[in-house]
Protein backbone atom coordinates (compact mmCIF):
# COMPACT_ATOMS: atom_id res chain seq x y z
CA UNK A 1 0.00 0.00 0.00
CA UNK A 2 1.76 3.50 -0.99
CA UNK A 3 0.62 6.68 1.36
CA UNK A 4 0.13 9.92 -1.03
CA UNK A 5 3.53 11.73 -0.37
CA UNK A 6 5.66 8.95 0.52
CA UNK A 7 8.02 8.21 -1.86
CA UNK A 8 9.51 4.81 -0.73
CA UNK A 9 11.95 4.50 2.61
CA UNK A 10 14.16 7.76 3.51
CA UNK A 11 17.71 8.10 2.91
CA UNK A 12 18.02 4.08 3.32
CA UNK A 13 20.53 4.56 0.04
CA UNK A 14 22.34 7.31 1.57
CA UNK A 15 25.14 7.20 4.00
CA UNK A 16 24.75 9.58 6.72
CA UNK A 17 27.34 12.15 7.16
CA UNK A 18 27.84 12.04 10.58
CA UNK A 19 30.25 15.26 10.78
CA UNK A 20 27.13 17.42 10.09
CA UNK A 21 25.10 15.25 11.80
CA UNK A 22 27.01 16.44 15.01
CA UNK A 23 27.51 19.84 13.77
CA UNK A 24 23.90 20.07 13.13
CA UNK A 25 22.75 17.97 16.26
CA UNK A 26 25.45 21.06 18.73
CA UNK A 27 24.09 23.74 16.78
CA UNK A 28 20.13 23.16 17.28
CA UNK A 29 21.06 21.72 21.08
CA UNK A 30 23.00 25.33 21.75
CA UNK A 31 19.88 27.16 20.28
CA UNK A 32 17.65 25.69 22.50
CA UNK A 33 19.52 25.47 25.55
CA UNK A 34 19.92 29.05 25.07
CA UNK A 35 15.93 29.49 23.48
CA UNK A 36 14.50 27.83 26.61
CA UNK A 37 16.62 29.48 28.70
CA UNK A 38 15.38 33.09 27.80
CA UNK A 39 11.78 31.86 27.41
CA UNK A 40 11.44 29.67 30.45
CA UNK A 41 13.76 31.85 32.93
CA UNK A 42 13.15 35.08 31.61
CA UNK A 43 10.15 35.84 29.37
CA UNK A 44 7.67 33.19 31.12
CA UNK A 45 8.71 33.75 35.19
CA UNK A 46 6.05 35.85 36.27
CA UNK A 47 3.42 33.20 34.47
CA UNK A 48 5.30 30.70 36.88
CA UNK A 49 4.99 32.68 39.75
CA UNK A 50 1.32 32.63 39.49
CA UNK A 51 1.59 28.78 39.77
CA UNK A 52 4.81 28.48 41.79
CA UNK A 53 3.21 25.53 43.99
CA UNK A 54 3.20 22.94 40.67
CA UNK A 55 7.08 24.22 40.27
CA UNK A 56 10.36 22.81 42.13
CA UNK A 57 11.79 25.72 44.46
CA UNK A 58 15.38 26.76 43.35
CA UNK A 59 17.55 24.29 44.97
CA UNK A 60 15.18 21.51 43.81
CA UNK A 61 15.58 23.04 40.24
CA UNK A 62 19.01 23.23 40.52
CA UNK A 63 19.45 19.57 41.98
CA UNK A 64 18.22 18.35 38.86
CA UNK A 65 19.29 20.49 36.13
CA UNK A 66 21.71 18.21 34.50
CA UNK A 67 18.65 16.16 33.68
CA UNK A 68 17.20 19.48 32.27
CA UNK A 69 19.90 19.92 30.06
CA UNK A 70 20.52 15.61 29.34
CA UNK A 71 16.52 16.13 28.44
CA UNK A 72 16.85 18.52 26.00
CA UNK A 73 20.25 17.25 24.37
CA UNK A 74 18.07 13.38 23.88
CA UNK A 75 15.08 15.50 22.52
CA UNK A 76 17.25 17.80 20.09
CA UNK A 77 19.86 13.99 18.92
CA UNK A 78 16.07 12.15 17.79
CA UNK A 79 15.46 15.60 16.33
CA UNK A 80 18.29 15.96 14.57
CA UNK A 81 18.42 12.18 13.75
CA UNK A 82 15.00 11.89 12.22
CA UNK A 83 15.16 14.84 10.37
CA UNK A 84 18.65 13.49 8.68
CA UNK A 85 16.85 9.94 8.30
CA UNK A 86 14.94 11.61 5.55
CA UNK A 87 11.65 12.69 7.45
CA UNK A 88 12.95 16.66 6.86
CA UNK A 89 10.03 18.18 4.74
CA UNK A 90 12.44 17.98 1.65
CA UNK A 91 15.77 18.95 3.11
CA UNK A 92 17.64 21.98 3.40
CA UNK A 93 17.20 25.45 5.47
CA UNK A 94 13.01 25.64 4.54
CA UNK A 95 12.66 21.85 4.83
CA UNK A 96 14.09 22.24 8.34
CA UNK A 97 11.56 24.99 8.73
CA UNK A 98 8.87 22.80 8.06
CA UNK A 99 10.09 20.16 10.12
CA UNK A 100 10.48 22.40 13.15
CA UNK A 101 6.40 23.67 12.54
CA UNK A 102 5.13 20.06 12.83
CA UNK A 103 7.14 18.96 15.87
CA UNK A 104 6.10 22.10 17.40
CA UNK A 105 2.91 21.34 16.48
CA UNK A 106 3.20 17.53 17.87
CA UNK A 107 4.46 19.45 21.31
CA UNK A 108 1.98 21.41 21.42
CA UNK A 109 -0.71 18.31 21.52
CA UNK A 110 1.63 17.05 24.56
CA UNK A 111 1.00 20.61 25.64
CA UNK A 112 -2.74 20.07 25.68
CA UNK A 113 -2.42 16.58 27.79
CA UNK A 114 -0.61 18.41 30.59
CA UNK A 115 -2.84 21.41 30.76
CA UNK A 116 -5.77 18.70 30.69
CA UNK A 117 -4.08 17.17 34.02
CA UNK A 118 -2.01 19.74 36.02
CA UNK A 119 -3.24 22.79 36.73
CA UNK A 120 -2.13 25.31 34.57
CA UNK A 121 -3.34 28.68 33.38
CA UNK A 122 -4.54 28.84 29.97
CA UNK A 123 -1.69 31.99 29.43
CA UNK A 124 0.98 29.27 30.20
CA UNK A 125 -0.51 26.52 27.58
CA UNK A 126 -0.57 28.83 24.55
CA UNK A 127 2.64 30.59 25.66
CA UNK A 128 4.08 26.89 25.17
CA UNK A 129 2.39 26.04 22.33
CA UNK A 130 3.69 29.53 20.27
CA UNK A 131 6.84 29.27 21.68
CA UNK A 132 7.53 25.35 21.12
CA UNK A 133 6.31 25.98 17.28
CA UNK A 134 8.38 29.10 16.80
CA UNK A 135 11.83 27.33 19.20
CA UNK A 136 11.38 23.76 16.58
CA UNK A 137 10.94 25.71 13.59
CA UNK A 138 14.09 28.07 14.24
CA UNK A 139 15.82 24.51 15.22
CA UNK A 140 15.08 23.02 12.11
CA UNK A 141 15.90 25.75 10.28
CA UNK A 142 19.09 25.82 11.71
CA UNK A 143 19.55 21.72 11.40
CA UNK A 144 18.59 22.13 7.30
CA UNK A 145 20.75 24.68 7.27
CA UNK A 146 23.57 22.53 8.54
CA UNK A 147 23.13 18.96 7.38
CA UNK A 148 21.47 19.90 3.60
CA UNK A 149 21.67 18.08 0.92
CA UNK A 150 24.61 17.90 -1.45
CA UNK A 151 24.52 20.10 -4.80
CA UNK A 152 24.53 17.35 -7.52
CA UNK A 153 27.35 17.69 -9.59
CA UNK A 154 27.37 18.08 -12.97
Amino acid sequence: MKLAGFRGKPNESKNMNWKKLFFAFIAAWVFVFVYEWLFHGMFMKSNYMETATLWRDDAGFKAHFPLLVLGQGVFVFFFTMIFVRGFGSGGGTAGGFRYGILIGLLGCGANIIQYAVQPLTTTILIAWCIGGIIEFAIAGAIVGAIYKPAVPRM
